[in-house]
């Protein structure tokens, strides 16, 4: 075993028994389009690019450890989203620039198991975990339904998670990771607060809020809240306040959101709508 695979496969210091040890994406080892910050959880894929946002964990995934991310924003404009897998190749190992794509430029390489994951679960304020079973399957979990990706991932050698910010998603913020036991859950630290964040300012003065997708200043934007487009679409102007008081979302995409998460891109607070409403 190289020396580099030695010292990134070291065992990562906890704060307790229940802990599984810090977990942030590795701050060396990225895409040339990626931007971290917030202590490497809030990562960004710069604007006007579909490519280059590979990441990985910055340190191994246990078997059965769930991986946590929720999508905070996406763009209209590419096809494709989120991918999502394992790597026994170590970041530490790597030469930069690393490669634009993980599929097929990682996967076509021995080490590497990396799946898309469905662009109707890739909406802002989306959570989804991922992890490897005992069995070497990857699988991916959106609201409790579970879904298997792929099978035949090598176990026996320490596995890295990966993440390629693709197509329309933009940008992630890492919520830790979980693994559950007989009697107790473990987690990794430290615990994300479930709060919204201040806002992340990327390369182009564009100010994102870490929690969705929402412009909340830009170069063009004189402040008026009744001219802001669609958190999730982007395209059509937001028409909707949704009962915690957001206005955020287009009347197309209000029963989509509904449908699919039942809660408030922006905050994460439950929404109903009226039979008549939902079914327009």
């Amino acid at each position: 075993m190289k020396e580099s695979d030695e010292m990134e496969s070291q065992p990562t210091p906890r704060c307790g028994w229940l802990c599984l040890g810090p977990l942030t994406f590795h701050d060396q080892i990225k895409g040339d389009k990626i931007h971290l910050s917030h202590g490497g959880l809030l990562a960004q894929k710069k604007v006007g690019s579909f490519r280059n946002g590979l990441l990985f964990s910055s340190r191994p995934i246990r078997l059965q450890e769930r991986v946590r991310l929720r999508v905070v924003r996406r763009t209209s404009k590419w096809s494709g989203a989120l991918r999502v897998g394992f790597t026994n190749v170590p970041p530490g190992g790597r030469h930069l620039p690393l490669p634009s794509l993980a599929i097929p430029d990682l996967t076509s390489t021995p080490g590497h198991w990396v799946a898309p994951v469905c662009e109707s679960l890739c909406w802002p304020g989306s959570e989804l975990e991922f992890w490897v079973s005992r069995g070497g399957n990857l699988y991916v979990s959106v609201r409790k339904h579970e879904h298997m990706l792929l099978s035949g991932l090598d176990l026996s050698r320490p596995l890295w998670a990966l993440v390629d910010l693709y197509g329309q998603t933009q940008a992630v913020h890492l919520l830790g990771s979980r693994k559950r036991c007989l009697l107790f859950t473990r987690r990794s630290c430290p615990v994300p607060e479930r709060i919204i964040l201040p806002a992340v300012e990327d390369s182009n003065n564009l100010n994102y809020s870490l929690c969705s997708e929402s412009i909340v200043g830009s170069k063009d934007s004189q402040g008026d809240e009744s001219e802001q487009d669609c958190v999730v679409c982007m395209v059509e102007p937001s028409r909707v306040t949704l009962p915690c008081g957001h206005h955020c979302l287009c009347s197309q995409c209000l029963t989509k959101v509904w449908l699919l998460f039942g809660r408030c891109p922006l905050c994460q607070r439950d929404f109903k709508l009226l039979p008549s409403r939902a079914n327009r």
